[in-house]
């Protein structure tokens, strides 16, 4: 069946538990996706922050085993009917929609065991972005900082990259990771403002992989 894609070559995916009905989560593919997931079983997207095809669960093992693909009458959206074998939200919630209009969380979230490596920054850049969006979050230091403008952001790097000088000056390793933390994480906020994607700076680091840094 041919399939109306938009202009960017992407359609749109509701994911639906098939036993529950309830709804888990949005998403895009592109073509590769659905390819992807027609031939492992397992729900593929196509991430439009990160402009790179993922797979459900490739970090936390909260696959979606793909039941049945529907579509609706227009051709252009997609209906996954799956199996979750874990919260389908990043933040731990069975399903990416669990707060009502007024901010008001309907379920509470599980623990989500993540691997620590440096998948770790693109989790982190993930929920950076979802305070954005929630930018009027009374709770949320992060929504506080995207309210305050650049300026305030930039401060904050700025205090953080003089907190790692001092910290490496005193030579005390539990005190440099604390603060390289904590740049690390206020640098993510800044290219979340300007909604640049951490795999922009994996690719400049490719890029420069292996060349000299020395002109002759």
């Amino acid at each position: 069946m041919e399939l109306a894609w938009d202009d960017r070559g992407l359609i749109p995916v509701v994911v639906q538990d098939e036993e529950t009905k309830d709804v888990l989560m949005v998403a895009y593919m592109n073509r590769e996706a659905l390819e992807r997931t027609l031939v492992t079983g397992k729900a593929h997207f196509y991430s439009r922050k990160r402009k790179r095809l993922w797979m459900k669960g490739e970090e936390s093992g909260n696959t979606l085993e793909v039941k049945r693909i529907l579509v609706d009458c227009d051709a252009d959206t997609l209906l996954l009917l799956v199996k979750p074998s874990g919260p389908a939200c990043h933040t731990g919630h069975r399903s990416c929609f669990y707060r009502d209009i007024g901010g008001v969380e309907l379920e509470k979230a599980e623990k989500v065991e993540y691997p620590c490596d440096c998948s770790i920054l693109e989790r982190v850049y993930e929920v950076i972005l979802d305070r954005k969006r929630d930018i009027n979050n009374p709770n949320s230091y992060t929504a506080s900082l995207f309210r305050k403008g650049l300026d305030k952001i930039l401060k904050k790097i700025g205090e953080e990259a003089s907190e790692v000088i001092i910290a490496c000056k005193n030579e005390k390793e539990e005190e440099i990771v604390y603060e390289v933390a904590d740049l690390l994480f206020h640098t993510l906020v800044a290219l979340g403002y300007f909604d640049i994607a951490p795999v922009a700076v994996y690719e400049e680091l490719c890029r420069r992989f292996g060349k000299s840094g020395l002109r002759k």
